[in-house]
Order: C-alpha cells, then sequence, then structure tokens
C-alpha cells in the first residue's frame, strides 16, 4: 500500500527554484535513502512530506491518518526533565492512560460503584491490547541502544548531556515514537560504531517505512532498498542499496552522455547541410530540414561531478620512520576536583606511512588521546615523543580554531598574505565558495560550510602527519568521497577518528580501538578488522544461545512449579466443605450485606492488580531474553559487562515473577471464595 507519494513536483522560494520534475512514492516498510550535496533540495523533500510546505507546482497525496515521526534536531526540552521520561513520552496517550489507571486503582479503594470498577476493566484491556505492559521494555530497549543505561536515565536530567548525548536522546524518542513513516535526518553523527550498527539492524527490523537522509554510505547501503539522489536541479529514484545506486548512476550518465554526443553530431550535421544548402539549388530540403531542427527537443549536457570540492593534501617534507611514540602513557582529564583516566599504560607507534583508524565508543577520549600524543594536553604519566622532522596538520572535529569572527575570504587571505584576490578567490571556489559569498562571517555559516573552510585551510599547510578527527560530519557523500581521494594521494602518515566505515574500509592500513581504559593496536586493515570482530560474533552468538536456553528452562521450570502449586491450592479450596444458608438471627453475614460486597470488590481488584503485575514482569522478561539474545551485544567488553548486568535483571524479574504469581494465586481464591 502507498502511504505518501509527490508527483512532478516543483518548489520555488521567490525567484529561486529549489527543484523541479521530482517524483517519490513511498509504500510500506520501503527503505529510502536521500543523498545529494548539501543545499539540493533534501530538507524541502522533508518538508513536502510532512506537509509544512506546499509544491509550487506538482502534488502531494497521502494515506488518510498518516503518522510521521521526524526528530526535531533544534528542539529544546525541559532541563530538569529525565531522559527516559523524554523517552516515554513518545507514547503520548497510551502513557497518559497509564497514568490514569494509576489514579483509578487509589480512588477504587473508595469508591466501589459498578461504573467505576467497568471503567477500570474496560480502560486496562485497551492498555494491554494497545502494548502498554511492553511500554516499558521497549523505552529501556531504545535507550540502550543508543548507548544509555535505562536505569542511569531514569534519573539523569536532560540538562546535564553534552550536545552529542542530546541528540542521542531524541533519536531515541523518534525511534520510539508510534509512526508509519519515520524520517531520519543524518540519524548517524554523534554515534560510535557499536550504536550505529544497532541502528542499522533496528531499522530493518522494525515494521515501518522509513526514509533517510544520510551521508554514511555503509550505514546507507546495509538497510536501504531505494535510493533518491539529487542533482542538476531535480531528483533521480532508483532501486537497491546504495552499491547498486552507484552502478545504475554511472549507467544511466553514460547512457545520456551517448544520446547527447549523437544528437549533438546530428545538429552539427544538419546545421553544415542547411547553411551549404540554403542559398542554393536543395534550397526547399535545406529550408525544411531547418524547421524540422528547430522542432527537435534538445536534450540537456548530462549532470556530472562538477562544482565537487577540490581537495589536494601535500606531504612536505618526509618524516622519519617512527612519526609519534607513546611509552606507558595514561591520559587524565580533571573530573570533580580528582584526575579521571581515560586511557592506561598506552604504548604504541605511529608508523611512516601509515593511515591508522583511531576508534571507540564516543566519550572513550580520543580527541584527548589525539591532544596528548600532539603534546596538547599533558599525560598524567609516562612519555610522549614526536620525530624531529614530524610536521602536524590537525583537523579538530568541532571546527573550534576557525576565526568566527572573519569573513571566509579573510580566512584565507590572513593565512595567504601574499596572494593576490584572484589566488584567494580561486582557492575558495575550489571548496564551494564563489562571489559575494566569500564575504560571509564565518560564525554564521552552517557545520557543512564551516568543515569545508576547515578544509580549505587545512589544505594551506605541508605536513608529513595528517590528523583528522570525525572530517566527515557535515559533509555530503561527494565532498567524502573528494577527501578519499585526497588521503589516497596523500604520501604522508594518517590518523584519523571516524564512523564512516566507508571511509575507514577504504583507506585505513591499522586500527587503535580505545576502549575500557585501553588502547588495543591491531595490525591489519580496517575490512581485516571487522573480520575477525564477525568470526568473534559468531561464537559470542552460540555462546548467547546458550545462555538464553539455559535462561528458559530455569523460567519454564519456575513457571510449571507455580501452576502446580496453583492447582493444589485451588484443590484444597475446593474441599473445604461449603457454609449453608442461615436465617437473620444466626450472625452471618449473606452475599448482599454491603460488607461483604465491599469486600468482594476489593478481592477482585487486588486479582486485577496482581494480574498487571504478572504481565508486566513477563513482558519485561521476554524483552531480556530478546536483548541477551543479541549476538552482537558480546562483541564488546562492555557489551559483556552490559549482558552481565542484563542477565542479573532477568533473573531478578523472574524471582519477582515467582512472587507476583504467588500473590496471583492468593488473589484468584480470594475472589473465587466470593463467587
Amino acid at each position: 500500500m502507498t502511504l505518501i507519494s509527490i508527483g512532478n513536483a516543483m518548489v520555488e522560494f521567490g525567484a529561486s527554484e529549489i527543484f523541479r520534475d521530482v517524483s517519490l512514492t513511498i509504500g510500506e516498510n520501503d527503505r529510502w535513502a536521500v543523498v545529494g550535496r548539501n543545499g539540493t533540495g533534501k530538507t524541502t523533500l522533508v518538508r513536502l512530506l510532512t506537509g509544512d510546505l506546499l509544491p509550487t507546482r506538482g502534488a502531494v497525496a497521502r494515506t488518510p491518518g498518516l503518522r510521521v515521526a521526524l526528530m526535531d534536531q533544534h528542539r529544546r526540552f525541559p532541563e530538569d526533565q529525565t531522559l527516559w521520561d523524554i523517552v516515554a513520552d513518545a507514547f503520548g496517550a497510551l502513557r497518559a492512560l497509564e497514568h490514569s489507571l494509576a489514579e483509578q486503582v487509589a480512588n477504587l479503594e473508595h469508591d466501589h460503584g459498578e461504573e467505576a470498577m467497568e471503567k477500570y476493566g474496560r480502560d486496562l484491556e485497551r492498555f494491554e491490547r494497545d502494548g502498554g505492559y511492553q511500554m516499558a521494555a521497549k523505552v529501556d530497549s531504545v535507550l540502550m541502544g543508543v548507548g544509555f543505561d535505562p536505569d542511569a536515565a531514569r534519573v539523569t536530567r536532560i540538562g546535564t548531556l553534552s550536545g552529542g548525548e542530546r541528540g542521542r536522546v531524541a533519536l531515541a524518542r523518534q525511534l520510539a515514537t508510534p509512526a508509519d513513516l519515520m524520517i531520519l535526518d543524518e540519524p548517524t553523527n554523534h554515534l560510535d560504531l557499536d550504536t550505529t550498527a544497532w541502528l542499522e539492524q533496528h531499522l530493518k527490523e522494525i515494521d515501518r517505512a522509513v526514509l533517510c537522509i544520510s551521508h554514511d554510505r555503509a550505514f546507507l547501503d546495509a538497510f536501504a532498498d531505494h535510493v533518491m539522489h539529487f542533482e542538476g536541479g531535480t531528483a533521480f529514484t532508483y532501486s537497491g542499496g546504495y552499491a547498486s545506486f552507484i552502478t545504475q548512476r554511472e549507467e544511466r550518465r553514460l547512457t545520456q552522455l551517448r544520446q547527447f554526443d549523437q544528437q549533438q553530431k546530428k545538429i552539427a550535421s544538419e546545421s553544415e547541410y542547411i547553411a551549404r544548402n540554403l542559398a542554393g539549388q536543395n534550397t526547399r530540403q535545406a529550408k525544411g530540414r531547418r524547421k524540422l531542427l528547430a522542432r527537435m527537443p534538445r536534450l540537456s549536457a548530462p549532470i556530472g561531478a562538477d562544482g565537487v570540492m577540490a581537495l589536494r593534501l601535500t606531504a612536505g617534507n618526509r618524516s622519519g620512520d617512527r612519526v609519534i611514540e607513546a611509552v606507558d602513557v595514561t591520559v587524565a582529564v580533571p573530573s570533580q576536583g580528582e584526575m579521571r583516566e581515560l586511557a592506561r599504560h598506552v604504548t604504541v607507534v605511529l608508523e611512516r606511512g601509515e593511515v591508522v583508524a583511531l576508534l571507540g565508543p564516543n566519550g572513550a577520549g580520543k580527541s584527548t588521546l589525539i591532544k596528548t600524543l600532539l603534546g596538547e594536553h599533558p599525560p598524567l604519566a609516562g612519555e610522549v615523543k614526536v620525530g624531529p622532522s614530524t610536521t602536524v596538520a590537525y583537523y579538530r572535529q568541532d571546527v573550534g580554531h576557525l576565526p568566527l569572527e572573519m569573513s571566509i575570504y579573510e580566512a584565507i587571505a590572513t593565512e595567504r598574505p601574499l596572494w593576490e584576490r584572484r589566488q584567494v578567490q580561486g582557492h575558495l571556489g575550489r571548496y564551494g565558495f564563489s562571489g559575494d559569498e566569500v564575504q560571509r562571517t564565518v560564525g554564521t555559516l552552517s557545520g557543512g560550510e564551516r568543515a569545508r573552510v576547515a578544509l580549505a585551510l587545512l589544505t594551506l599547510s605541508t605536513s608529513n602527519l595528517l590528523i583528522l578527527d570525525e572530517p566527515t560530519n557535515h559533509l555530503d557523500v561527494e565532498s567524502i568521497e573528494a577527501i578519499e581521494d585526497a588521503i589516497e594521494e596523500y604520501e604522508g602518515s594518517v590518523l584519523i577518528v571516524s564512523h564512516d566505515r566507508a571511509v575507514l574500509r577504504g583507506l585505513a592500513t591499522q586500527v587503535w580501538e580505545l576502549r575500557d581504559q585501553q588502547l588495543l593496536f591491531f595490525d591489519g586493515s580496517f575490512v581485516e578488522w571487522e573480520s575477525v570482530r564477525a568470526d568473534n560474533k559468531i561464537k559470542a552468538d552460540r555462546d548467547a544461545r546458550a545462555l538464553s536456553a539455559a535462561a528458559s528452562e530455569k523460567a519454564n521450570a519456575a513457571r510449571v512449579a507455580s501452576s502446580k502449586a496453583q492447582k493444589a491450592n485451588d484443590a484444597k479450596s475446593s474441599s473445604k466443605p461449603t457454609a449453608k444458608p442461615t436465617g437473620k438471627g444466626d450472625g452471618k453475614k449473606t452475599a448482599s450485606d454491603p460488607d461483604v460486597r465491599k469486600a468482594a470488590r476489593l478481592a477482585e481488584k487486588a486479582l486485577a492488580d496482581a494480574e498487571l503485575r504478572v504481565n508486566t514482569l513477563e513482558a519485561q522478561i521476554a524483552e531480556l531474553t530478546r536483548l541477551l539474545e543479541d549476538a552482537t551485544l558480546y562483541e564488546t567488553s562492555s557489551g559483556v559487562a552490559r549482558a552481565q548486568a542484563l542477565g542479573k535483571q532477568l533473573d531478578e524479574s523472574r524471582d519477582r515473577l515467582d512472587e507476583a504469581m504467588h500473590e496471583w494465586g492468593v488473589a484468584a481464591e480470594r475472589k473465587q471464595a466470593f463467587g
């Protein structure tokens, strides 16, 4: 079934045309990747899909009641709100119903009327039908997936988090929001490799359509089955993943080029014939051909790579064999009056000509480790040696070294005071800045524009060690490919921090992984490192299945024992002699007595509460079991630690379930006693 379709849409803002002739059809469970250079219309497309913008020409059709989940990058949550509440609020009405049920339970202690009991029963049934018992488990699962501890998230305030962490909370909320179509805008920004891998798997499994704008090619290729590419003032759609799109795009361009060349040859031939015969003996034929030529629809020149950022890196003088060496180094930062260690006993050598991928979870200390290796941050212990002939060019993740008060032109002219204006303009033109745009103040630029300015400054230096800390953030795919090409041609050494696996697969010759305060060295390419991880995953999967089978067997044994106990209690209750009715004067209470009716209602309420607790615990156990069955959980030491914590939660939940089953049995007996 089609969820939403756009037909031949054109969007204009004033005299500026954003795009034209754009068509898109999104069906149930489609996985769309949207790519293209910055400023070509991707954000405008999102506004058409959400209904925030109408096309200047063309049509947008939506299925009635379509629910769209879009992460608002700029939304501000109350600073004192907990992470768990922010994500749980995505369930909206369901959470309000949960609060209402809690209030009704409290009121039933005073209001025992049939109307109140019936309302409670209806609301309880709706809460169960809409997945209320699974809501908490879903919130925990999504929070854990994006890198937060669910228990800590119940007390951690959003105001205490960094910008990147807030972005992950907003992503978790969007993933939890019930919707038919989920629109993701650069979701892998600020995600480490493990979290990105989790997100890929999550998007494959969810029962909804997904449209994702991203520059992460490996991420897109992992989950997308359709691609929409913006270029040349319009957009083209392709079936298949990202790798298939690349092949199809080149085939389309070659076809366009052949057709364009053929038409140009025909136009030239006809024009030559007309010019030669218009005033001669064949003037009638020449005039006829001129009319046909005038009516011929002209093909546009094929869209190519014009305007792509031109990046060139110069290595300068040759470095020594050992570019940087660390010996038993401990990296630490001040925290609450003490020094918090990020890495211990780091001993490593960066050798000439290597391209090293520095990996690790967010917050592990990769940027601080880089600054320590460069001498910008003193080590707590150990020694760092920088080769005497080593010269460094450093691209910083936050691009905080840019002169925000200067114009783009001034930023370059300051570094090259002897350059003429045409040279400065020419250099900036290679990074996508032209005309009056070069007079814009750096502080007013977008993230992608600042990244291009930082790269333009980086290439002005000659260095034999290039350090790149998340250089692909905020850049479009074409710009990232230009960075790849430049690094491949660079003759110096490179240390790169990136979550872009496509970049690392194509470039990295060594892997350094910072995890659990240790720097692990892998003497092989990133592709080989991934292969080793995959082998470890297979082993972890077998271990996880064995653990899950043992846990399930234990749970089944507990349920069987609980069921036997319940049957024994039922048999015992049914064997008791039934009291015969007596008259008014014997002091016994009948079923019509108000106290008896009140006790019956309380017994019914207690049974309903016990059932709610049993169902909730069963849902928690099912979710914890599912999480423990995920083989990727056991790929890292932190994942193993998390698995141990989950296993402990699972055992505790099963113990609570046994208690709840016992309470349910007691409540059922009391309810049965009143008929």
